[in-house]
């Protein structure tokens, strides 16, 4: 009967320790990704530098991060993943000052990229960025 409770304690102890040691494990994170098409996307309002800001992870193999992953990555793709080179779209902004700053860091086809611009609202962003930066919904 001892040793039996004592196997027991065993095995529970032996399960707990590999628990504990596969929540300690470092999270999976885009950098760990073979295709190297992943940007990482913020959008805070007004003018500063927001390090803190929720963002999204956009990854393009298979597109996901949010609802217009898709649209996002045939946009980058088609510019080689260089934001400032993406087409302005013809957009109607209302003339209020409301300014958001775009932020991206990250990887595409091995390259690094960092992007940061002001606008003077999300309607211009939006047009200038595309879906790039759809990170509500």
């Amino acid at each position: 009967m001892t040793r039996r409770i004592t196997a027991v304690r065993g095995g529970l102890l032996t399960a707990a320790a590999a628990l504990a040691l596969g929540a300690a494990a470092p999270p999976v994170t885009a950098q760990d990704s073979d295709t190297g098409n992943w940007l990482f996307v913020t959008v805070t309002r007004g003018e500063g530098h927001h390090d803190e800001s929720p963002g999204r992870l956009l990854l393009c193999d298979p597109p996901q991060g949010h609802a217009k992953a898709a649209e996002a990555c045939a946009d980058l793709e088609r510019v080689g993943g260089d934001i400032r080179r993406l087409d302005r779209k013809d957009a109607f902004c209302p003339m209020i000052y409301a300014p958001v700053t775009a932020h991206a860091r990250g990887e595409w086809n091995g390259r690094r990229i960092e992007y940061r611009e002001t606008f003077a609202n999300g309607c211009g962003m939006a047009a200038r960025t595309g879906a790039v930066f759809a990170v509500d919904g």
